[in-house]
């Protein structure tokens, strides 16, 4: 079993226990529920936009604890002090160390940055959660689901008010799961069966992906002169999580790559392996 199979499969199980604990007419009584979302396309293609989309998590199963002491509330404050266009927060408990508190304590904390919940949706239920704890986006990672479920549940966040990211690792996964029910494209760099990162994916699908989605390259995004050299190639979304968390001081590392990419010139795009 791999490891995203590891996950699917708690996943399955954690939305059952959560359905036991409060039900969507529960969720659709929370204070967040009816509050007007934000725009993630909007704020990614704005003008002057960073185009980062920062992202909080604790952990991941290649790399273990990347950061045990970052609190989610000041971090993503801290990320949009420092130029952040949208944040995304990892809920995930098992595998990324998250949780709906993390997610909640980054909407108190960035009532006016669009955001991102981050996790593996597979059923409308986790959408109705995200609405409920304050996210304006939810991630549709196509290794986990169906073309015909990508269509209903990004159908179904369309009818909350909220936007869908999906996310692609491969040409198949691309031209088998678009819809008019996504928004964004995020080309994750990273394979989720063997958790290694190569740049060159994003590279190599940026023309396959129609213009009228806005492209977001994810993971193994370290370096300005890869961010350049990706949105020479028309990404306008770049979501950066494990660069910034790993650091003492995760906004600071932003902050730096900010000043990079305002100074940076060189677009030859590098390749980048590892797990």
């Amino acid at each position: 079993m791999t490891i995203l199979e590891k996950i699917i499969a708690e996943k399955r199980l954690e939305v059952a226990r959560c359905q036991a604990i409060a039900s969507v007419a529960d969720l659709e009584k929370m204070p967040h529920f009816t509050r007007p979302t934000l725009s993630g396309r909007a704020a990614l293609t704005a003008a002057g936009s960073s185009g980062i989309i920062a992202e909080f998590k604790r952990r991941s199963p290649s790399k273990g604890l990347l950061n045990g002491t970052a609190e989610a509330g000041a971090t993503t404050a801290g990320y949009v002090a420092a130029g952040a266009a949208c944040l995304s927060v990892l809920t995930d408990g098992p595998f990324f160390g998250g949780s709906a508190e993390d997610l909640l304590a980054a909407r108190a904390a960035c009532p006016h940055t669009p955001l991102l919940r981050k996790d593996f949706v597979i059923s409308k239920y986790q959408i109705t959660e995200a609405r409920a704890l304050g996210a304006d986006f939810v991630l549709l990672i196509a290794s986990c689901l169906t073309p015909a479920e990508v269509a209903r549940l990004g159908s179904f966040a369309h009818g909350l008010g909220l936007e869908v990211l999906l996310e692609v690792h491969d040409e198949n996964e691309l031209h088998g799961h678009l819809c008019e029910h996504v928004d964004l494209v995020g080309v994750n760099n990273r394979n989720l069966s063997t958790f290694a990162t190569d740049v060159d994916t994003s590279a190599r699908l940026a023309g396959l992906i129609p213009e009228q989605f806005v492209k977001v390259a994810e993971s193994g995004l370290q370096h300005a002169r890869t961010i350049r050299a990706l949105r020479t190639a028309g990404y306008q979304g770049f979501l950066i999580g494990e660069t910034f968390m790993k650091t003492a001081d995760p906004a600071a590392a932003l902050a730096g790559l900010v000043a990079e990419l305002q100074t940076e010139t060189f677009v030859v795009l590098p390749t980048s392996t590892g797990a």
